[in-house]
């Protein structure tokens, strides 16, 4: 007689293989942000998660794949954080301030992420290019900007021309440097641009460059 797998049993695989290949791709992403791509080492990864190399392999394929997961997750993230950001209630200068704050605080928060994407800009996005992930998951932001952009011209809280992306890359620009050159902006300045007694004023900057910026021809105009 052939015996049966008890009620659940298969649940608790799925959560366990789950579990697993969440707690491979939480040490990935430090690993990779240490380390980079080509220094992390996936029996290090192996070790830290307390399985082997082979099981990482079982569920990702290959360091390269695991590597693409972690990029994968770690856009994906903040993609989220995004698509969940509630700003239609919102007047157009408040609801462009709110998205950069948005970025900010994210940004501020997983600075793991700021170190994946610097990586990868070293390996010229090569394997952001190959995920099918990937390929469309900016689009949800620019649309929102876009949205924002639209309503604020409408209501002439807006004059200026940019579009949706040329804002998204200001608001990052200001979010990724003060992650990514913390290390030599402190040491050919003196300042610490992470340490918390910055952090308000910072936060408060990004908002008031962006809100200036798009509402520099409407004054004008008044």
């Amino acid at each position: 007689m052939t015996s049966q797998p008890a009620p659940g049993a298969n649940q608790d695989r799925r959560r366990d293989a789950g579990r697993t290949r969440s707690e491979i791709l939480a040490v990935a992403t430090a690993e990779f942000a240490r380390q980079g791509y080509t220094g992390a080492r996936v029996d290090e990864i192996a070790a830290l998660t307390h399985t082997t190399k082979r099981m990482i392999y079982y569920y990702f394929g290959s360091k390269e794949q695991l590597y693409t997961a972690v990029l994968e997750q770690a856009y994906a993230e903040v993609r989220s954080a995004e698509r969940a950001l509630e700003v239609d209630h919102l007047g157009p200068v408040e609801a462009i301030r709110t998205l950069a704050e948005l970025t900010f605080d994210h940004h501020d928060a997983h600075p793991d992420f700021i170190r994946l994407v610097s990586i990868e800009n070293i390996h010229r996005a090569e394997h952001i290019r190959t995920s099918p992930a990937l390929a469309n998951l900016g689009m949800p932001v620019v649309d929102l900007i876009g949205r924002i952009l639209e309503a604020g011209r409408a209501s002439g809280a807006f004059a200026t021309t940019a579009d949706a992306i040329d804002v998204h890359m200001m608001i990052s620009a200001f979010c990724v440097f003060r992650i990514a050159n913390q290390h030599t902006f402190e040491a050919l300045f003196g300042r610490d641009l992470t340490a918390a007694k910055h952090r308000t004023r910072h936060r408060r900057m990004l908002g008031d460059m962006i809100a200036a910026y798009l509402t520099e021809g409407a004054r004008a105009n008044r």
